[in-house]
């Protein structure tokens, strides 16, 4: 069961591993012992998250999210099969908890007078700067 910090709890059952053999450096036992973590937990179906993290969650435009709303994350840092995988579910862990907290809502402000005044300045002198370039009285 991975649990995190606001108590939302996720029960084995929902949450698929695979092991599967890591990339890169390693020396023999890179080939040999299956150490990396493909952790897989179904957002859009799962019946231990609320609602509005749920939404909140599958509106994220992460890399990591299948079309069907589908998590999938691969864990390959550590050299065991063990710290891969609490690694994978810390992760999964993280995830959820950033989806728990919703955005704050924009309030809406309007440019001071003096900071209209600053930028159209700034528009006037660049004109300035540029109306310069253009080669006149260079005879």
């Amino acid at each position: 069961m991975t649990t995190t910090p606001s108590a939302i709890e996720i029960p084995e059952a929902e949450i698929i591993e695979r092991f599967v053999r890591a990339s890169g450096p390693g020396g023999q036992n890179v080939n040999k012992v299956a150490t990396a973590v493909e952790l897989r937990f179904d957002i859009a179906n799962s019946p231990s998250l609320p609602e509005p993290v749920r939404e909140r969650l599958l509106a994220k435009r992460d890399r990591r999210l299948t079309d069907d709303g589908v998590l999938v994350l691969n864990a390959q840092r550590f050299r065991t099969q063990d710290r891969n995988r609490q690694d994978a579910r810390e992760r999964l862990a993280a995830f959820i908890e950033s989806g728990r907290k919703a955005p704050k809502k924009r309030v809406p402000t309007r440019p001071s007078r003096a900071s209209k005044a600053r930028r159209l300045d700034a528009k006037r002198e660049r004109s300035t700067i540029k109306r310069g370039r253009t080669g006149k009285g260079w005879d």
